[in-house]
């Protein structure tokens, strides 16, 4: 049967009236473009729908014609559409004679990071397992013009509104660095978290679970189950989407950015890792540090080596620097240790069994482009593997004391993840063979990543901030 035919006999099925497909531009945005599910036929799997990928951020104008040809796989139900209609991803390709995947598309790049790795024979499957952390507010607003610069956000369960007089004011506001797992009525998110979480599992993203995080101010967390690494890229778009949309429904307002609240916590995006081969783990050794085999270390090893390049990518904003400072549970110096949350490379004591046997990176974020940050942690890894890294010998650990402790003379021994997206991008333009190994990486796309980051963060530095009115208006 054609896949059509089936498609359309589900949307008879569903009362489906609309067909959406979306697509990831190079920031990690989901774009989409709409037809009538009367328009829907053969064609679309085979010649795909036209658009002008220069606008995503991808090609030079003049070669920015692009196809997009949709993964009937991936078809869903939309939960938050209005009109019935069903949606699903897909890949882009460019147009010739013959269709050809586009090497700087995200998921084209994790799927060939994929490749990559079975054709040298580490392993078959990378299963991740990121962790999602994000802010849930009731208001925002924020405003950039010549003349006027700021930002304001609330949630009723902040500490500074405890004072505050309104009829709704119960008193149960949450201390600031005091939410992690707090209970309810001070968790006022309990009941929406729990709708999002069965959203996600209705669109076949498993959830491990939900709780409030340590951010007194509306900070929480939803953990998946472990999963393929380009199937989780895929998932975590969705995540993003459900999360946003569910919130927006119940009347609020949900944020990804790494550090939206001055002196409170922050939201990383902490992703676990493991490699398998033959249905087997290849990262568990009952003898190694931590249960760790020699591979696991070498993949270690070379996240460590890479890591500041790496930020690129999975720390791609000014606002990501932020929250990599120390006070917050974020990684500031290079290193590993098992349960030790001042590492960049953390490995859970909890995970003893062969088939779990893991460790974290720990510095990305949610404002990762997820099909580049996840490659390119694959391709650190494999870094590692090829020229045999070993963290150890390289002095990055094993660190089994509080890093942000240590005294400074002790610091200054320690080397420390870039201060800013400037430094990350010198770092990627300096250190980016690991990456473009195997075709995986385009150049190209990596001078582009470069050119549009770079760009931005000058933007950003040239604007006056709020806080340099305090501190020099009066001089």
């Amino acid at each position: 049967m054609k896949k059509s035919d089936e498609m359309k006999k589900m949307c008879q099925e569903k009362g489906i009236r609309m067909i959406d497909f979306k697509m990831t531009d190079l920031d990690g945005r989901w774009r989409h473009i709409t037809i009538p599910v009367e328009r829907f036929d053969e064609d679309i799997f085979v010649y795909g729908i036209g658009f002008d990928g220069s606008n995503y951020g991808y090609a030079p104008v003049e070669k920015s014609d692009m196809v997009f040809i949709p993964d009937p796989d991936t078809a869903v139900v939309d939960p938050f559409a209005e009109v019935p209609t069903l949606t699903m991803c897909g890949d882009v390709c460019v147009i010739g004679e013959e269709n050809k995947p586009f090497d700087q598309y995200p998921r084209n790049v994790s799927l060939r990071a994929m490749e990559y790795m079975k054709e040298l024979g580490v392993a078959d499957e990378m299963l991740i397992g990121p962790e999602f952390e994000f802010h849930l507010l009731d208001h925002v607003r924020y405003e950039v013009t010549p003349q006027r610069s700021g930002y304001a956000v609330d949630t009723r369960q902040a500490a500074w509104n405890s004072g505050k007089e309104s009829p709704d004011n119960g008193g149960f506001q949450v201390k600031g660095h005091g939410g992690y797992h707090i209970g309810a009525p001070h968790d006022v998110a309990y009941s929406l978290r729990s709708k999002m979480c069965i959203l996600l599992e209705d669109w076949g993203v498993d959830v491990k679970y939900h709780h409030h995080e340590v951010g007194g101010s509306g900070q929480m967390e939803i953990e998946v189950e472990l999963g393929d690494m380009v199937d989780m890229a895929d998932k975590t778009m969705i995540i993003k989407y459900v999360i946003k949309n569910a919130a927006v429904q119940d009347g609020r307002t949900a944020t990804f950015m790494p550090k939206p609240i001055y002196q409170e916590a922050g939201n990383g995006m902490h992703v676990h890792m493991l490699l398998k081969k033959d249905g087997q783990p290849i990262f568990y050794d009952k003898d190694g540090y931590s249960g760790l085999s020699r591979t696991a270390h070498y993949f270690m090893g070379g996240l460590l080596k890479h890591v500041s390049s790496l930020c690129a990518f999975t720390n791609p904003s000014t606002n990501s620097f932020k929250r990599l400072v120390p006070g917050f549970e974020a990684p500031v110096t290079i290193g590993y240790a098992t349960s030790n949350r001042s590492a960049v490379i953390r490995i859970p004591a909890y995970a003893k069994s062969p088939d779990k046997k893991r460790f974290e990176l720990r510095n990305p974020d949610a404002t990762c482009n997820p099909y580049y940050a996840y490659a390119a942690i694959l391709m650190a890894g494999l870094d590692g593997i090829r020229n045999q890294i070993d963290p150890a010998k390289e002095g990055w650990g094993p660190y089994d004391c509080n890093l942000y402790e240590l005294s400074e003379e002790e610091k200054k021994k320690i080397s420390s993840l870039p201060r800013s997206l400037e430094e990350a991008l010198d770092a990627l333009e300096a250190d980016h063979d690991y990456l473009t190994a195997g075709g995986v990486f385009p150049t190209r796309l990596i001078e582009i990543w470069l050119k549009r980051k770079r760009e931005e963060a000058l933007r950003i530095s040239q604007i006056p901030h709020p806080a340099e009115f305090e501190a020099y208006y009066d001089l």
